[in-house]
């Protein structure tokens, strides 16, 4: 399968489970859109070479970051699913059913870094762009922190109107995506 096949076949799966965000501009997952995009188009571009040198830095650290990926998607979906409550009642339609918690989870990796799924998806992004860095790559992949910091900034405002000054208090003792860090 070429690399157009593989982006209009990711692209049109990325429509399908953003159709919804997607009507709503300024939502977070509007913005997560165009992360999810531009991920994707880094997958695409750089999947041909994966693994050719995996112990040069660059394929290593690529590695560690994907590993990275994986373990804070599945820390951040079970924290929210075994703590957030999720209630269907909540959510502007643009909301995933797990997303739609009615509990601040603050436990686990969320008493570090309030969104270890965007943060898997910047560790994902940057592990796919050093598989093979490139200047096509460097714009791809700030585009896709760009739009991640956005659906993040989009997240805790939604948060904040749904939780208040609970929530603003979570958000003074945590980091965004790094723990201690950022």
């Amino acid at each position: 399968m070429n690399d157009l096949t593989l982006l209009l076949i990711g692209t049109i799966l990325v429509v399908w489970l953003s159709r919804k965000p997607l009507r709503m501009p300024g939502s977070h997952g509007f913005y997560r859109f165009f992360a999810w995009e531009a991920i994707l188009g880094l997958l695409v571009m750089n999947h041909g070479v994966w693994g050719d040198d995996p112990y040069s830095p660059h394929q290593f650290t690529s590695w560690m970051l994907m590993l990275l990926s994986l373990f804070l998607v599945v820390e951040g979906t079970r924290n929210l699913l075994c703590h957030g409550a999720a209630d269907t009642r909540r959510g502007n339609g643009s909301f995933y059913e797990f997303e739609k918690t009615t509990r601040i989870v603050s436990r686990g990796i969320f008493g570090y870094i309030r969104h270890p799924m965007y943060s898997s998806l910047l560790a994902l992004a940057w592990g796919a762009f050093l598989q093979d860095p490139s200047l096509p790559g460097s714009l791809v992949v700030g585009l896709a922190t760009l739009f991640l910091w956005l659906t993040a900034t989009a997240d805790e405002r939604e948060c904040l109107a749904y939780f208040g000054d609970p929530y603003a208090r979570y958000m003074q003792r945590t980091k965004r995506f790094i723990p201690f860090l950022l």
